[in-house]
């Protein structure tokens, strides 16, 4: 549906390299258990709500790196997937030869947009929405990497500031007008924004013509 770049092909095949073979860090140090946390746990309060609003069942997690967050418990020990309310959450991850996408009530895409070259974030973010019946939670990195690619680059080769993102799906938005977006922007690994949720269809019933944005800033308690 969405043709993605030569570079995209051969990031994933980088990553595929890093998932078997492990990676170097920025202070030259080398990583052999890659990508297997899972992202969402973070921001399990926020997604909870939502997806009881919403009333959820199923969820996709795009680019779920090496976790199932079918089996992955929180802190206080319940399965994060009890937790926020979903029965079953299905996984998308070509790094690691997952690559069913199965279109669900709600989809979590955490730590991925930041890995994709430019060119293609336009084709993902589209087809994020595109697999959401209707909610779409979102955490994008707005800071560089501690691993490097192979070819020695930084492994967030997109790296933009908050702003930039939610103007990206802000404009995406509006051929989706009934998927309610959560967009979480990370400044680091503990502290960013999170912007109120929002579905384009609602800007068509406010008063006048002016749009504006809120948010929220989230840090270590």
């Amino acid at each position: 549906m969405f043709q993605l770049s030569n570079q995209y092909n051969e990031l994933i095949n980088y990553y595929h390299d890093m998932a078997k073979n492990g990676y170097y860090r920025v202070d030259g140090s080398f990583v052999e258990k890659v990508y297997s946390d899972a992202e969402p746990h973070k921001f399990a309060e926020p997604i909870k709500k939502i997806v009881s609003h919403f009333k959820a069942k199923t969820g996709l997690d795009y680019g779920s790196g090496g976790s199932d967050l079918n089996k992955t418990k929180l802190g206080s020990g319940e399965k994060f997937i009890d937790y926020i309310g979903l029965k079953k959450i299905h996984s998308f991850e070509p790094a690691r030869n997952k690559k069913e996408k199965k279109k669900c009530d709600v989809v979590l895409c955490f730590d991925v947009l930041e890995h994709i070259f430019i060119e293609d974030i336009p084709k993902v973010v589209n087809e994020l929405f595109s697999l959401s019946k209707k909610l779409l939670v979102v955490n994008v990195a707005c800071y560089k990497a501690v691993a490097l690619l192979p070819n020695g680059e930084n492994a967030h080769i997109t790296v933009r500031g908050a702003d930039w993102w939610k103007g990206v799906f802000d404009v995406i938005s509006s051929n989706y007008k009934d998927i309610e977006v959560i967009l979480i922007c990370s400044k680091n690994i503990s502290s960013g924004v999170i912007f109120k949720s929002f579905k384009f269809g609602d800007w068509a019933f406010t008063d006048g013509y002016t749009t504006t944005m809120s948010f929220k800033t989230f840090q270590p308690k």
